[in-house]
């Protein structure tokens, strides 16, 4: 369970890794910053195997300046995994891809739909959707640069252009890049006036845009991300598009991961969501905790991630509450979690993943 590295980041292998297998995208989690962290990936791990994962966004100057090794690290056990990247030159995406096949990444995605104004400010995110033809220069660096997938995710529009035909040239343009998988997040980003939360609630969703846009380009692989919050909702999409992608709802409600395994990618029976099962996978991840604290982490820094996990179930307030006041001091460790996980008692209680 050691964190994974890469001892000779110069050293390339003339081996092209294999692409991730045809449906691998049927049901992944959403690339959230200050969330989907590498403990939270870890943790998720222990409710699904096989969905695929995606990582906080790192910028390209943060790769090729800062912490290499900080912003990449990552569990062995956490694959399939991908790699989210925030830039614009292609030169540095193109740099940062070949670190993303270097780490053993499976995937390496562009972000088009951070709406914050400090991305804004460095091109990065949902701006440049204005910028079709930078944003396809950049992913053909990308794939020129690595061996493995290449994808990348938009909004469906920015601020005035959003009707479905800046939606559909943006689309014609980008995939010239060869890039044949898009992730659309189904609102519009408003990049003057709403904050990134507003920017997450407020503009409409319209998914109905993104079932046209895999009408248009049969061939590209169309996954939908937004406002998504149960398999019945996910179920209704994948009659119309590749593959849906949970974000919020998959962060505060996490057992709606368990049953993911059998819906999307045919594991034969339906999952154990009862108390138990879930105080055992956390229960599994006790050896990383244990090695991740004698490395220096706090427990808070996992912790955090599993406070819905019981949600609607006997003492869930409980847990929640032991965890936030004893998890963020520096002599917490699993005996903390444990003691945790006894004010959890089995209930007939409404399931998240249903």
């Amino acid at each position: 369970m050691t964190a994974h590295s890469t001892a000779s980041l110069t050293d390339t292998s003339s081996d092209k890794p294999s692409p991730l297998k045809a449906g691998a995208r049927r049901f992944s989690t959403a690339p959230m910053m200050d969330w989907s962290d590498r403990h939270c990936r870890r943790f998720w791990r222990t409710l699904t195997r096989h969905s695929l994962l995606y990582s906080e966004m790192v910028t390209t100057g943060a790769l090729i300046h800062g912490d290499r090794q900080r912003f990449l690290q990552y569990s062995d056990e956490e694959h399939p995994i991908a790699l989210q990247l925030g830039g614009s030159d292609p030169q540095q995406l193109a740099q940062c891809a070949a670190f993303a096949q270097q780490f053993g990444y499976d995937e390496v995605n562009l972000n088009v739909g951070c709406p914050s104004d400090r991305v804004q400010n460095n091109m990065i995110g949902a701006c440049l959707m204005a910028h079709p033809e930078l944003v396809r220069d950049g992913l053909q660096a990308m794939r020129d640069a690595c061996g493995i997938d290449v994808t990348v995710k938009h909004r469906i529009g920015i601020d005035d252009q959003d009707s479905y035909e800046h939606l559909r040239d943006f689309v014609g343009i980008v995939k010239d890049s060869g890039v044949t998988t898009f992730i659309v997040h189904a609102r519009t980003a408003i990049l003057q006036g709403l904050s990134p939360k507003e920017n997450r609630e407020v503009p409409p969703l319209r998914y109905e845009l993104v079932y046209r846009l895999k009408q248009e380009f049969p061939e590209l692989e169309i996954i939908l991300n937004g406002g998504i919050e149960t398999h019945a909702a996910c179920e209704t999409h994948l009659g119309h598009l590749d593959g849906v992608m949970l974000g919020r709802e998959a962060y505060h409600n996490p057992s709606v991961l368990m049953a993911a395994d059998h819906l999307y990618f045919g594991e034969p029976a339906p999952p154990d969501t009862s108390i138990e099962a879930r105080k055992h996978a956390i229960r599994s991840l006790y050896p990383y905790i244990e090695q991740e604290l004698s490395r220096g982490a706090v427990l808070h820094h996992i912790s955090r991630h599993m406070l819905g996990l019981f949600n609607g179930a006997k003492g869930a307030r409980l847990f929640r509450r032991h965890l936030s006041e004893q998890a963020h001091k520096r002599t917490s460790g699993v005996d903390v979690m444990e003691q945790a996980l006894e004010f959890v008692q089995p209930a007939v209680f409404a399931e998240a993943a249903h």
